[in-house]
């Protein structure tokens, strides 16, 4: 029993004192294309964006070599704790209820959450349930504005959810629901700037920001990161990156 009870501090002192900690050289991150211009792939495949570029960033900052896995929306949690992959980089909200299941970063931006449909409906008043009755509403699903929409206005207007951004916006142009619910520089990009499509209303802030999402066990790595992106923000890199696809500042 004596030396049962030896082993077991000794095992405990060893791993406090992280010397079973992982020896990061490659970091796999998820993220779900398209959700442009945060993550999307050009013509020949190359995937880019705004959270793609600023993970390179943060990989060169780190000596990482950043390995890039495309997931859909719906397994990016489950996938991160099957191991598929180490951090998910794809404009995940920071909330309580996915606090439960990760670890995230420091917020590394925030934007607010707008409603985009016809330009004809521009005078809809977006926060009267009366004014909403009986529409449909496209959000993507499990995201922080499909909670918003559903929590809000459930009750009155018709939820669609979609897998993608892109699938949303098509049914919003093709005409088979009334409106959308998205991340801000999302709608701005997939939906205003077609001819006869604008925002309505207010944009909406939601939430705490964005963060980087990790493995419970893998606080280590999330402090690496959130040291590369102070430091990124601090020398203007992170400045540098967020010009090229955003006309306002995001950074918290």
């Amino acid at each position: 029993m004596k030396m049962r009870h030896l082993v077991s501090a000794a095992m405990a002192l060893f791993l406090s004192t992280g010397a079973m900690a992982k020896d990061w050289s490659t970091v796999r991150i998820a993220v779900d294309v398209p959700y442009e211009p945060f993550e999307y792939k050009l013509p020949d495949g190359t995937l880019t964006g705004f959270e793609v570029d600023l993970g390179n960033a943060v990989c060169k900052e780190l000596a990482l070599t950043c390995e890039w896995v495309v997931q859909g929306w719906d397994g990016i949690i489950p996938g991160l704790q099957a191991r598929k992959y180490d951090a998910i980089m794809s404009s995940m909200s920071i909330t309580p209820e996915r606090a439960q299941k990760v670890h995230f970063s420091e917020a590394y931006y925030n934007t607010p959450s707008g409603w985009f449909g016809r330009s004809a409906d521009a005078g809809l008043d977006v926060t009267s349930k009366e004014a909403l009755k009986g529409k449909s509403v496209g959000v993507q699903r499990g995201t922080l504005q499909d909670g918003y929409v559903t929590d809000n206005y459930g009750s009155v207007v018709d939820v669609k959810r979609y897998a993608t951004s892109d699938e949303l916006a098509l049914d919003l142009t093709g005409g088979r629901i009334d409106l959308v619910f998205v991340d801000y520089p999302v709608g701005e990009q997939t939906i205003a700037s077609q001819e006869g499509y604008n925002d309505i209303g207010e944009p909406v802030k939601l939430g705490d920001g964005v963060g980087v999402a990790f493995r419970k066990r893998d606080k280590e790595l999330a402090d690496m990161f959130n040291k590369a992106l102070e430091k990124l923000k601090n020398d203007g890199t992170y400045d540098a990156i967020m010009k090229k696809y955003f006309s306002y500042d995001i950074k918290v």
